[in-house]
């Protein structure tokens, strides 16, 4: 899963970047508002943490701004303010949570649990499971019938995007922009690389689960007969 910081306090932003990394997150972070609104409506992240102090636009401003364009991507609100007031106005504008700095890491990761489960998606701890294959989010290993191998961070997040869409086509761009950034240089072979990684464990572990190939279109899991 990816999440995007929105958080002036550079250090701090560093800080939460390595917290979240460690929980197996990709993770991009800003440093103003305005930038924070224009990586946000790439659509390509699953939770935000927003600050309400920021330059150039407020975290409220980037909340309002989103929930305006039909983006329900779930949003926890960092703030250093103690009224009840700012959090009664980040919460009507469309905030999922808030926490007040400053926080232990374990509040933090609850709250994203919780935003996370409110929308549905796998959380970290879990397990997925998709045919006869499980992949273990806190571990990496990849599972099949009692045999077992581990897995990169990116062929992890690879088929945990894949596992995730179901049987739904993912795109070489989706995977891209899910795995890289939208802004990343990097290209499509990458892409072909790590499915052929997946494709060779899956064969490892004597799996019925297949990666095809859409031609023109994308990737998508099948379990084979």
């Amino acid at each position: 899963m990816r999440i995007l910081i929105a958080e002036d306090e550079v250090h701090l932003a560093e800080a939460l970047t390595q917290i979240l990394k460690k929980h197996n997150y990709s993770v991009d972070a800003v440093h103003d508002g305005r930038s924070g609104l224009d990586y946000a409506l790439s659509g390509i992240y699953d939770l935000l943490l927003l600050d309400i102090m920021m330059p150039e636009m407020d975290g409220i401003s980037v909340l309002r701004a989103l929930r305006e364009e039909g983006d329900s991507t779930p949003v926890i609100l960092l703030t250093a303010k103690g009224e009840i007031s700012d959090k009664v106005m980040g919460l009507d504008c469309g905030a999922d949570d808030y926490i007040a700095k400053p926080f232990s890491t374990e509040e933090l990761m609850a709250r994203i649990r919780a935003a996370l489960r409110r929308k549905g998606e796998v959380l970290p701890e879990d397990a997925m499971k998709f045919g006869d294959i499980e992949l273990s989010t806190a571990t990496l290993k990849l599972t099949c019938q009692g045999k077992e191998i581990k897995l990169n961070l990116k062929e992890f997040e690879l088929l945990e995007l894949l596992m995730a869409r179901k049987q739904a086509v993912t795109s070489k761009e989706q995977i891209i922009e899910k795995l890289w950034g939208f802004d990343s240089e990097v290209e499509h072979n990458n892409v072909e690389v790590y499915i052929s990684f997946l494709r060779k464990k899956l064969t490892f572990l004597n799996s019925a689960v297949r990666i095809s190939t859409i031609r023109g279109v994308g990737y998508v899991l099948e379990v084979t007969a």
